[in-house]
């Protein structure tokens, strides 16, 4: 069994306004024990508390979380009045990572809106003698065209997955043309900042050719009759005028849909803006 928790922890800023790093692995820790940990909104030399040093939230984490390896990716890497600064997700692992990436998505122009540079972190990790990959996102929050063609991208990172498992490349021994395993045994889980129903979560989710290879909800394949619990907007009704609601999602296909077994929402912390979710899965080992 393999636990896989999804958190956008607004930089460790929780609803009482203190950032703090260590409550919120107290509060991954309470969850259970996940072998592998997504989290959205992490960042490395930004500027977090007036008059501090700007933080390596990287190396915090790394140093909380001994025996996982941490794999950073980037949406945003520039220079600031305090030096160079990156924000962007993370994926730690006990599992070992066998290859990563990092995938900026598209940003089509939008007038008059406010919008950062968003991107997926991929990891490749072996589970015995089985894959998993597994991608987390933080998609746009203020252009919806934007978030779509994000969406897009997203399913067309596995779908191309699936189109290498049909029509298998020619790869040679070490060094760039190796065969790297892209998986279509796939989680992809983040902060989407869409609804259930959206016009984005369709086309994340709309059938395709083959059923056992499309992306399905976790949440709707285990409670398919049950009202999602909330992600965001629990505890911080300032930034989250609405009120409870769920924008935080995992998708999973292959194995990772075959063996899913559980889905839980931690409703009651307030170390985020956000509310962690896990999932638990299996693999079907006979049938790889």
């Amino acid at each position: 069994m393999i636990q896989i928790l999804s958190w956008n922890i607004q930089n460790g800023k929780g609803v009482d306004g203190e950032i703090s790093l260590t409550r919120i692995v107290e509060q991954i820790r309470a969850m259970g024990d996940p072998q592998i940990i997504c989290l959205q909104e992490v960042s490395r030399g930004l500027p977090l508390i007036e008059g501090q040093p700007a933080p390596d939230q990287v190396l915090e984490l790394s140093d909380l979380l001994p025996g996982f390896e941490c794999v950073f990716g980037a949406a945003i890497d520039a220079a600031g009045t305090h030096g160079r600064w990156q924000f962007g997700n993370l994926i730690l692992s006990r599992l070992p990572v066998e290859s990563q990436a990092t995938h900026i998505l598209p940003r089509p122009g939008d007038r008059d809106r406010k919008q950062m540079t968003r991107q997926a972190t991929e990891v490749v990790v072996r589970d015995g003698a089985f894959r998993w990959r597994v991608i987390t996102a933080h998609l746009e929050f203020h252009s919806a065209a934007q978030r779509l063609a994000q969406v897009q991208r997203l399913r067309q990172l596995h779908e191309e997955a699936r189109e290498e498992e049909l029509m298998p490349p020619i790869t040679s021994g070490e060094g760039p043309y190796q065969s790297i395993p892209r998986p279509t045994d796939v989680i992809i889980c983040g902060d989407f900042n869409m609804l259930a129903g959206s016009d984005e979560y369709r086309t994340l989710v709309d059938p395709n050719k083959n059923a056992a290879t499309d992306l399905a909800d976790a949440w709707t394949l285990l409670h398919p009759e049950e009202d999602y619990l909330p992600t965001c907007g629990v505890h911080d009704r300032e930034q989250w005028a609405e009120g409870p609601h769920c924008r935080d999602f995992f998708f999973v296909s292959g194995q990772a849909r075959a063996g899913l077994k559980r889905i839980v929402v931690n409703t009651t912390t307030d170390a985020s803006d956000h509310q962690p979710l896990m999932i638990e899965l299996e693999a079907d080992r006979d049938t790889k």
